[in-house]
C-alpha cells in the first residue's frame, strides 16, 4: 500500500476518522452471507479491499476447523500473517477476546498473553465475569500497557463504563483508554439507534478516547453521528449486513464504501493506520 493509493493521504486538511472493519464476528456463518470471511485467506482478501477503501484497523475473529469461534493463538498467528502479506502495515490488526459462550475469563486472558497482539478488544462485562480472576485481569492490563498494545474496551451500557473505571484504578496500569460503545445488542436482538449515543458519551471520562459500532440497518446513521462528534467508527458484517436502502451488502467492502462516501459528504476522511494507532495509544 503506497501513500498515493491510501485514501487517508488525500484531502489532508479534513478531520481524520479511524475506521475499523469487523468482517465476520463470532456468530454468523456462510448461511447468513456467502461472502462472510471465515479463514485466513478470505480474511486477507477482505482486509486488502477494506484497506484500499480507507479502513485503518481490522477487528479479527478466527474460526476452528468446524467453523466455530476460537481464541486459538496459532489460528490468530496464521490469520495475521496472511493479512500482513496483503496489506503490510496499512491496517492495525486487532484480536478479540469475545467469549461467545465458549471461553471463561481465565481462557481469554491466557489467549491474549500467548499471542501478544498489537491491538486487542476486551468486553468489560466478559473479562470481569469471574470474580476469582480479577487479580489476573488487573495484571493483564499492566502487561498490555508495558507491551504498548492498543487496547479497546467494549461497553454496551453505562454499567460497563463504571466497572471499567474501577478496574483501571485497581490495576494501576498506565494505559491509554479507548472505548468501543456498542449501540444495540445481540441479545434481544436490538438494533442500534443514534439516539443512544449522547447518554453513553456523558458517562465517559474526559481523557478517554471512543469509537462506535452498531447493530442493524441504522449502522451508517449511528456511525455518521459518532464521527461527527469526534469518535472513531467500526463497520462490518459482525454487526450488520444491510445498506441503508434495505439491500443486503455484497460484502464488507460495500458497507465500508458507503460509509466512506457518507463521511466524505460531511467533510470527514479516513485516518491512516499510523494515525489510528497513535490516537488509540494517545501517542
Amino acid at each position: 500500500m503506497t501513500s498515493a493509493t491510501d485514501p487517508a493521504h488525500r484531502g489532508t486538511d479534513l478531520p481524520a476518522v479511524p475506521i475499523g472493519v469487523a468482517p465476520n464476528g463470532a456468530r454468523r456463518g456462510r448461511a447468513d452471507h456467502v461472502a462472510l470471511p471465515l479463514d485466513a485467506a478470505a480474511l486477507a482478501r477482505d482486509a486488502l479491499a477494506c484497506a484500499q477503501l480507507g479502513a485503518s484497523w481490522f477487528h479479527v475473529h478466527v474460526r476452528d476447523a468446524a467453523g466455530a469461534h476460537s481464541l486459538d493463538p496459532a489460528l490468530y498467528r496464521d490469520a495475521f500473517a496472511a493479512i500482513r502479506a496483503e496489506v503490510g502495515d496499512a491496517l492495525l490488526l486487532q484480536m478479540t477476546t469475545e467469549a461467545a459462550g465458549r471461553y471463561r475469563p481465565a481462557q481469554q486472558i491466557a489467549a491474549v498473553r500467548a499471542l501478544r497482539p498489537p491491538a486487542v478488544s476486551i468486553a468489560v462485562r466478559e473479562l470481569l465475569a469471574d470474580a476469582g480472576d480479577y487479580a489476573q485481569a488487573c495484571a493483564l492490563l499492566r502487561e498490555l500497557a508495558t507491551d504498548g498494545c492498543a487496547v479497546q474496551f467494549i461497553a454496551y451500557a453505562a454499567a460497563d463504563l463504571e466497572r471499567l473505571r474501577g478496574w483501571l484504578a485497581d490495576s494501576g496500569a498506565e494505559l491509554a483508554v479507548e472505548v468501543l460503545l456498542v449501540l444495540g445488542a445481540y441479545a434481544g436482538p436490538r438494533d442500534g439507534r443514534p439516539q443512544e449515543l449522547p447518554g453513553l458519551l456523558r458517562q465517559l471520562d474526559p481523557d478517554w478516547g471512543w469509537s462506535v459500532c452498531a447493530f442493524g440497518p441504522d449502522e451508517a446513521a449511528c456511525l455518521l453521528a459518532a464521527a461527527a462528534l469526534g469518535g472513531g467508527v467500526r463497520v462490518g458484517f459482525e454487526n450488520n449486513l444491510w445498506l441503508p436502502d434495505g439491500r443486503v451488502a455484497a460484502d464488507n467492502a460495500e458497507l465500508l464504501r458507503h460509509l466512506v462516501d457518507v463521511l466524505a459528504g460531511v467533510g470527514l476522511r479516513p485516518a491512516s493506520a499510523a494515525q489510528t494507532r497513535a490516537r488509540f495509544l494517545r501517542g
